[in-house]
């Protein structure tokens, strides 16, 4: 395998790797955050169904894990991957923080979305004899969908941010070989390549996104 054969597949992995690391916690964190998210709205004291104490318990809670710096986090989280895929370093592993990290993001995009459903469009359900649950489903979910897209291409593009800084310590993907193929074994070509792989998937997923949420607001 000549050196130009080898360079594409080095950086084709890692590419691969990055791609695998940020669809799987992206599912996963949704899958996390999204009730969470759903639970701090419906729960606010202005919410459809107010539990100020149980609201103020999830809000401390959510603004404590986003408070973590992601190395940190990472670094802390490394016996829970280790119990649940039996390792603490490369790839696989590296999904379990990710998605830690990113379901508290998730949880206040969606309460944000939620929260700006028209008051009105709620009551006029509620008057319709509604329950809670048929509101939260059928009524917010489907005015929020717009700004659901949006926030989803935020925390994509954040996972992808993220992916790249577990890099630093053996996360696999693009920041891994940017760092230890490119930076210290002083390949600029191989660091270079990682950096504009990054940007693109950047600009892809923002594309992506602004179209569907585009699309969804003309639909309304």
């Amino acid at each position: 395998m000549n050196a130009f054969d080898a360079f594409f597949q080095l950086v084709g992995s890692a590419t691969l790797q990055t791609l695998a690391m940020v669809a799987l916690s992206t599912t996963f964190s949704l899958a996390l955050g999204f009730p969470l998210g759903i639970l701090l709205c419906v729960t606010d004291p202005t919410g459809i169904a107010p539990r100020p104490a149980l609201n103020q318990v999830l809000s401390r809670v959510v603004n404590v894990l986003r408070s973590f710096p992601f190395i940190i986090l990472m670094i802390l989280l490394f016996p829970l991957s280790r119990v649940i895929v039996g390792t603490s370093i490369g790839t696989v592993a590296t999904i379990v923080p990710l998605s830690v990290a990113a379901a508290p993001f998730v949880a206040r995009i969606i309460e944000t979305a939620l929260k700006e459903v028209d008051p009105g469009v709620i009551q006029a359900a509620r008057a319709m004899g509604s329950r809670n649950s048929q509101i939260v489903l059928k009524v917010m979910l489907p005015e929020a969908l717009p700004s659901l897209a949006s926030g989803v291409t935020l925390t994509i593009i954040n996972l992808i941010g993220y992916s790249a800084m577990a890099g630093a310590i053996g996360g696999g993907g693009l920041g891994d070989l940017a760092i230890r193929y490119g930076y210290q074994r002083f390949r600029t070509d191989i660091m270079i390549a990682a950096v504009v792989i990054i940007l693109v998937l950047v600009e892809v997923i923002q594309f992506a996104g602004s179209r569907i949420s585009g699309r969804l607001i003309a639909k309304r």
